[in-house]
């Protein structure tokens, strides 16, 4: 058997060495092996096991993130930033059991780690489920992330947006469960596709970001497996480019900032075809604001141009935002909204003819 390789690495550059924790769990997110954890920092991130017996142990280091505990498909516990710990399932019918463990919350500032799955004395940690064969990659801002969105208020502290941040229950996750597919939500609240909500972190956007496993770490760029080829990619980056007035010190005017939004939006996809080929199906998606139609109408002539230019994989679906209630935190996306949002987009997609 030959040296598994890395997609995007020269032809003679191996993948880094296997982690033994993913050898008992199953992830589709970034994660970068550091000796015995694997380490990672989008939101969304989760790791699935199988495991015979009384009970299993879920390794974790992270003192910031939230996590939701899964077993036998229902959920279990949630850990609150749970630091270096052993947290364990205990007093189970001696069996086959599925666990699943899945970052809730946004770290963009500092990685978590995961140790793995260990069993209960007597038991044994099974191979984790198989890949799916459908994969789905979600790149967007804080509604695709879940920013709030366990909340009933609008009103939320730093420290409530994060306890009521649930990217399990986003759009993108219920979509993909739906679908029956793997998927990533590359999602990075505040950014845009050149500008960042209300003109902050200046010749920073969400581009700076995007190659990247770890987010915090400048230059770092997640050594993406040959296996990860989404067949569908759903973008929907542009509503913090245009919900906030420019700022008296930002370079653009509205008009050029229009201009530097569709060019910065082409030469991404073009990042993404490169990745993908032409196989994948690219959804351009844009959101109503209440205060210019620049995201939709910008968002949706890249489109136009992507197709007249033979790319005729790309699509545009803009959702009217019709019926939503917005009370994530901060007019954030509700869990109903994602819901509704869901439904939608499932429906949308069930018009196209994915290559699955």
């Amino acid at each position: 058997m030959g040296t598994a390789r890395c997609a995007g690495r020269a032809p003679d550059a191996a993948c880094p060495p296997p982690s033994p924790v993913l050898a008992g769990a199953h992830t589709a997110g970034r994660v970068t092996v550091t000796g015995d954890q694997v380490r990672y920092s989008w939101p969304g991130i989760s790791f699935e096991g199988r495991f015979r017996g009384t009970g299993v142990g879920i390794v974790l280091d992270d003192a910031v993130n939230d996590y939701d505990v899964h077993l036998d498909g229902g959920l279990v516990a949630t850990l609150v930033t749970p630091g270096r710990t052993t947290h364990w399932l205990t007093g189970l019918p001696d069996g086959r059991h599925t666990v699943r463990l899945v970052k809730r919350t946004e770290s963009t500032w500092t990685a978590g780690a995961f140790g793995g799955f260990v069993p209960a004395p007597g038991g044994r940690i099974l191979d984790p489920p198989r890949p799916r064969t459908r994969q789905i990659e979600f790149i967007g801002d804080s509604n695709t992330a879940g920013y709030g969105n366990m909340s009933t208020t609008r009103e939320c502290t730093d420290e409530e947006v994060t306890r009521r941040t649930n990217t399990d229950l986003t759009f993108a996750a219920r979509t993909a469960r739906r679908l029956g597919a793997d998927y990533q939500v590359n999602a990075y609240s505040g950014l845009g596709m050149v500008r960042n909500y209300g003109g902050h972190s200046p010749g920073t956007s969400y581009r700076t970001y995007y190659e990247r496993a770890l987010l915090a770490d400048d230059g770092d760029v997640w050594a993406r497996p040959a296996t990860w080829r989404p067949q569908l990619v759903v973008v929907a980056l542009g509503a913090n480019d245009f919900s906030t007035a420019l700022g008296p010190d930002e370079p653009w005017t509205p008009e050029s900032l229009v201009t530097a939004y569709r060019e910065a939006y082409h030469g991404f996809l073009d990042t993404l075809r490169a990745r993908y080929g032409r196989a994948t199906t690219i959804v351009v998606m844009a959101t109503a604001l209440p205060n210019t139609t620049d995201f939709a109408e910008a968002a949706e002539r890249v489109a136009r141009e992507r197709v007249a230019r033979g790319d005729d994989r790309i699509r545009y679906w803009y959702h009217d935002n019709a019926g939503v209630d917005l009370l994530g935190c901060h007019w954030h996306l509700s869990l109903r909204d994602h819901q509704l949002t869901a439904d939608r987009l499932g429906a949308y997609l069930d018009t196209l003819p994915l290559r699955w």
